[in-house]
Formats: structure tokens, C-alpha cells, sequence
């Protein structure tokens, strides 16, 4: 069953980094390593409470990035990683592209699980890249469901085990326009962990496809703000639709930036405000943002009214 209860266009959802100072480094790395990739624009803001923040919009192999460079206050984990799908029926030197990008990876990374073959995969791989960002990459069974080349994947440890399935479902009854895929559980004999437990699903909220899976091994991480889920909304009614149905602790949310009873970071900005601090003058660009900086939930009319000045 799809979940489907919009005819409105899909909305988009951009992973977002959170770097110290390394944020145009990390995407220029980024574009270097993947096929298909590129920087779509840089802006400063000023006078942010982390002082001027680069902001790096790209794409890595057509899927849409957003970068900043705000401090050092989230360390990257493995809570959230990145799948990277090198489908043979697709890509015609999918292995050799697979290889060639885990050593460029592997530079100054840290391999997590080793390159090799599985038996979910002839050729998987979980690397930490120099900047602490992990990518899993694997060569796609091109029998299966065609997905696409880069998804977010959240690992459920800890005090959040057994849980993937519970924010799924939480996921797909909020997002109007989405759709589970498969939801593999673990059999019994896998311990430490426990029969029925998600081994793996995904899911298409919007235009992107995510996924899960639950963990008990202890690895010692949890979500946190260093990866966040970044929503670009249309109107008014959906940024609150949104913070309403997922925020935990609406006391806690910040510039747009809210958190999920899973600890989950997720952002909801209005697409028109990316159009304002991307083709405004500095002097626009500096008033939407003292706007926003004093904003918890984005108020379109407000930033509009602070951008006309």
C-alpha cells in the first residue's frame, strides 16, 4: 500500500552538513571523488551566533547536497550514513567506479567494514571518509526495484533499537506524498540482535528515498544535528504542517531546525527564502538573515517583508 495523499508536486529533502570551517573543502572533496557532481553555489552569512557560516549548495552524482560551516559543535557519526548504489544495468564499469571510489575515500578514512563480498552484496563496503562522513558503498543486485544512486540511511542503536520500523511508519504517515519499499527483519540466530528487529527497509518521502535499520550492537553514537534532514516547503501551512506532526520538543526548535522523538534533526525552510539568499544583494541577503536567526519556525511573511527592507 503507498501512502500517497497529495497531488501537489513533491517536495525536496537534502541531506545537510554541519562542518567546523571545512564546509567548500568537503563539497570541492566530494566533487572530486563522484561521478557526476558539481558545486551549485556558495554564500556567507554574517554575524551568525558561529560568527560568518559558509553555505555550499551541490550535487554528488545528481543528488542534492547542502553544506555549513558553523563551528565545531556536532561531530559526525555513523547514525547517519550514505548508501551509494553501483548498479551494473545502470553503469557499465560499476565495480572498477565502486574501487576507484573507496580509495579515494579510504584517503586519510577509516574502513568500518571492509571491502568485499557479503551476502547481501557481491561487493559492499563501509567506509568513514577524512572528514567523518561514512558512505556505504555496494554493488546493486540490477534484478532488484531501480532506486537511486545516493541514500541517506539511519542506523537505530542504543536507546533507539527496535525503533526503525516505529519511525517509519511515523515518516510515511507524515510526509504527504510517500511510500514504503521492502522491510527485511532479522531472523532468529543473529544476535545480539533480536528476532524481528529491522534489518533493513527504505521508503520515498517526497522525491527521496531513505533508509533504516535497527542495530544492537553497542556502537556508542546516536543522531545529532552534525547530519540533518533539510525540507524545502512551499507555503506557510506546510512548514507548520511538518513541525507540528515531527517536532519532540517544539521549546527546543531553532531557525527552522527541529528535532524528532528520535533525535533526528530535521530542517523546514521555505523554498522561497533559498531563492532570497541566493539572488539577493548582501545587504538583503544580511536583513533576512538577522530575520531569521530570531525566528524558532520560519515566518514567510516576515522574512519576504525583511528582504524588500
Amino acid at each position: 500500500m503507498t501512502h500517497v495523499t497529495d497531488s501537489s508536486p513533491a517536495l525536496s529533502i537534502i541531506p545537510h552538513l554541519w562542518f567546523d570551517t571545512q564546509a567548500k573543502e568537503a563539497a570541492e572533496f566530494y566533487c572530486s571523488v563522484f561521478p557526476e557532481s558539481s558545486i551549485q553555489s556558495a554564500a556567507k552569512l554574517r554575524d551568525t551566533p558561529s560568527g560568518d557560516a559558509d553555505l555550499i549548495s551541490f550535487t554528488i552524482w545528481g543528488t542534492p547536497f547542502m553544506a555549513i560551516s558553523a563551528g565545531p559543535y556536532f561531530k559526525f557519526n555513523p547514525a547517519i550514513s550514505f548508501i551509494v548504489n553501483f548498479d551494473p544495468s545502470r553503469e557499465s564499469r560499476a565495480r572498477e567506479l565502486l574501487d576507484e571510489t573507496w580509495n579515494k575515500l579510504a584517503e586519510e578514512g577509516i574502513a568500518l567494514m571492509p571491502l568485499g563480498e557479503y551476502p547481501f552484496s557481491k561487493r559492499y563496503g563501509w567506509i568513514q571518509d577524512k572528514y567523518g562522513v561514512t558512505w556505504q558503498l555496494m554493488l546493486t543486485n540490477p534484478e532488484g526495484e531501480p532506486r537511486p544512486t545516493i541514500i541517506p540511511s539511519l542506523l537505530f542503536t542504543g536507546d533507539n533499537y527496535g525503533k526503525a520500523e516505529e519511525a517509519r511508519e511515523l515518516y510515511l504517515s507524515v510526509f504527504r506524498n510517500s511510500k514504503p519499499g521492502p522491510l527485511v527483519r532479522y531472523p532468529a540466530g543473529m544476535e545480539p540482535d533480536q528476532e524481528g528487529m529491522v534489518m533493513f527497509t527504505d521508503f520515498k518521502l517526497e522525491n527521496t528515498w531513505l533508509a533504516a535499520m535497527d542495530s544492537a550492537f553497542e556502537h556508542g553514537f546516536t543522531f545529532n544535528e552534525a547530519i540533518s534532514l533539510l525540507v524545502h516547503c512551499r507555503t506557510q501551512e506546510e512548514l507548520d504542517h511538518y513541525a507540528d506532526k515531527l517536532s519532540a520538543a517544539p521549546e527546543a526548535e531553532q531557525c527552522g531546525w527541529l528535532k524528532d522523538r528520535f533525535g533526528v534533526s530535521w530542517q523546514f525552510s521555505p523554498v522561497v527564502m533559498e531563492e532570497m539568499m541566493s539572488k539577493g544583494t548582501p545587504e538583503q541577503i544580511q536583513r533576512v538573515t538577522e530575520a531569521f536567526l530570531k525566528m524558532k519556525r520560519f515566518d514567510i511573511a516576515k522574512l519576504e517583508q525583511a528582504f524588500r527592507g
